[in-house]
């Protein structure tokens, strides 16, 4: 049988120092051992490029299909439109799915919760996507995550749990947190900031029937990450409960999210404009007539990220034009965050990457 690597999942092998799985043949005959990729990962935060395939991880996990499994679908909370799986019913076939919305304790204290939840509930049904239930957790923090591991005893009768999502979404957080609450062993699994740490099925068993299968991240190319480099994509991700920023705005003016996302506010009333980033995510205002010369100047050096990696793999930005009608109205920037305009009835351009798609939503509050 093949060695896996505890902390990916990969096949343990030491003939080829660049393929995955890799680890000195002399590591090979010891039990419970990281591969070389997560040993930098673990150690050093650094990330080495595997050579697995987006169909690659595409077909495994599509084998959930043929299974009779509990799959709990991981989403983000910030990026919900990239990482929510619409084509989840593909991959999983008839099993029951939970959808838990990670990273609950980055949300303001003031994010009506039952609103969130109630929303996730229908873009779950419009996706075709049928689910049991819906909960609110932090991985990170353990919020919420009482509740949901009663839902999973419940529904999961003997069987056994997948843990599906796309990458960077926080599953791998999520079962360590498990399995800190079933062995008491910390940080079992790889985790960091990069797409793609786990490269294979890790098997975690809960009892002498049912295991807990961390599946490998499905690579979804609208992810913002996949676009940013690593200095930038810890900058635009938040580490702690976001602070909203309000901004007095009068018609033609504008705000740039550092150099990734632009909103031109062109005609309406003077009213407030509430940003929801990363607390480490600059925020400019400035006058819709300065704004293209303030972009094409101050790109990559005052209007930060995106810096000069990013640069080169991010794709340009492209323009959508809203008119919104309603007072609360959320503009959201799947990977960054979003922008509430308090009062509506005002007419705006968005400047985003192209293929990151800016939606509207009913406000939170």
């Amino acid at each position: 049988m093949n060695k896996t690597c505890i902390g990916c999942g990969a096949i343990l092998q030491s003939e080829e120092k660049s393929q995955i799985g890799y680890i000195p043949k002399s590591a090979l005959s010891d039990d419970d051992v990281y591969c070389q990729r997560c040993f930098q990962l673990r150690h050093y935060n650094k990330n080495q490029a595997v050579s697995l395939e987006d169909d690659d991880f595409l077909q495994m996990v599509s084998s959930i299909g043929d299974t009779k499994s509990l799959v709990v679908h991981l989403i983000d909370i910030f990026d919900v439109n990239g990482t929510l799986l619409h084509h989840l019913p593909r991959i999983v076939g008839n099993n029951d799915v939970i959808l838990v919305g990670n990273k609950l304790d980055l949300l303001p204290k003031s994010t009506n919760r039952t609103k969130l939840t109630h929303w996730l509930f229908r873009l779950a049904k419009a996706s075709g996507i049928s689910i049991l239930d819906v909960f609110l957790i932090s991985s990170a923090k353990g919020h919420g995550f009482d509740e949901l591991l009663k839902k999973m005893e419940v529904e999961r009768n003997n069987k056994d749990i997948y843990i599906v999502g796309v990458t960077n979404v926080g599953k791998s957080t999520f079962v360590n947190r498990l399995i800190e609450r079933t062995t008491k062993e910390k940080n079992a699994i790889t985790t960091s900031y990069f797409p793609g740490t786990t490269l294979g099925f890790i098997h975690i068993p809960i009892d002498t029937n049912s295991t807990v299968i961390d599946t490998p991240g499905i690579v979804n190319k609208q992810q913002m990450a996949h676009y940013l480099s690593n200095r930038d994509l810890k900058l635009v991700t938040p580490n702690k409960e976001i602070k909203p920023i309000n901004y007095q705005l009068n018609p033609k003016q504008t705000l740039f999210v550092g150099g990734l996302a632009r909103v031109d506010y062109l005609k309406g009333e003077k009213q407030t404009f509430v940003c929801y980033f990363s607390n480490r995510l600059k925020i400019h205002r400035t006058k819709l007539d300065k704004a293209d010369e303030l972009y094409e100047q101050q790109v990559g050096k005052l209007l930060l990220p995106p810096d000069n990696e990013t640069l080169k793999i991010l794709p340009e930005l492209t323009r959508s034009t809203f008119r919104i009608e309603e007072a609360y109205t959320d503009i959201v920037f799947p990977g960054l965050g979003w922008i509430t305009i308090i009062d509506g009835n005002a007419s705006i351009e968005i400047y985003h990457p192209k293929g990151i798609a800016v939606s509207l939503r009913k406000s939170f509050k």
